[in-house]
């Protein structure tokens, strides 16, 4: 049976590094017949990044599909589907490890930002992630690992950041408890939880704004910690000592103190 590794928004960011560090662990395992499945819209950069991959697999263990799809919303779950469909008539599949990367955030107060941008938000970081999820648990087993990319900004509502905000607190939920329904199965669910990472997210975010995510941490070490993490079955993963804190100082925190905090004195900057 042929072992998967699917990765969404996989062109970039923290989505790359998970492939190149599964790469460099599969090529080290030296298990054959592997395939590593990357899905994001940008068929440029996909090729990209299996080029670079393929430099990796020097025992030629594991084999590189992308596929360039734009997973926003229900037709973008279906079109996953449909690649299910698809290669499950090539023959049986079994996904080892479901990383569902994909999403983007805005900054800005709700009531200054895109309507359009915002709910297109919402589709691709739960509806997309939940689709993704509920189409490929028939080809997870024991053993099997899926991996949601959720937020330090889910443990809190933040100003100037709601919606994303709430997405993640939304993929945090869905992931804590899915792995209490999976864990009979044998099958780990891990939600990662980030807080700022160097990647183009606050480029993405703030439209132009900012280029640079502030104090971001290295995703190389992010990413190594998750995978470690993940492996021993721990569902919630902060990497940074202060990521462990805030979570954790969030129980004890008024909710809409936070919101109002963050709003008057952490602006985050947004062209419009």
């Amino acid at each position: 049976m042929r072992k998967i590794t699917i990765i969404t928004g996989a062109s970039s960011g923290i989505g790359a590094e998970f492939a190149r560090q599964l790469s460099k662990k599969y090529n080290d395992e030296k298990i054959n017949d592997r395939e590593i499945w990357l899905i994001a819209r940008s068929e440029e950069n996909l090729n990209k990044i299996k080029e670079e991959l393929e430099t990796l697999d020097t025992n030629k263990v594991f084999s590189v599909k992308t596929c360039p799809l734009d997973l926003s919303g229900e037709e973008g779950c279906r079109k996953y589907h449909d690649l299910l469909l698809r290669e499950k008539a090539a023959g049986d599949l079994n996904i080892e490890m479901l990383i569902n990367n994909a999403g983007f955030g805005t900054y800005g107060p709700f009531e200054q930002t895109p309507v359009e941008k915002e709910t297109a938000m919402v589709e691709l970081n739960c509806t997309s992630l939940t689709g993704v999820t509920g189409w490929s648990i028939e080809h997870l087993t024991a053993g099997s690992t899926i991996i949601n990319t959720a937020s330090l900004a889910a443990f809190m509502p933040l100003g100037n950041f709601a919606v994303y905000g709430a997405t993640k607190a939304y993929v945090l939920s869905f992931s804590v408890a899915l792995a209490a329904e999976l864990k009979p199965k044998g099958i780990k669910v891990c939600a990662l939880c980030p807080g700022s990472v160097s990647t183009n997210f606050a480029n993405i975010a703030s439209n132009g704004a900012r280029k640079e995510v502030l104090h971001g941490k290295d995703p190389v070490k992010v990413v190594k910690h998750c995978l470690k993490k993940a492996a021993g079955g721990k569902t919630i993963i902060l990497w940074s000592p202060k990521w462990k804190l805030t979570a954790f100082m969030s129980r004890f925190v008024s909710r809409y103190l936070v919101a109002w905090g963050t709003f008057k004195f952490n602006k985050r900057p947004y062209n419009h």
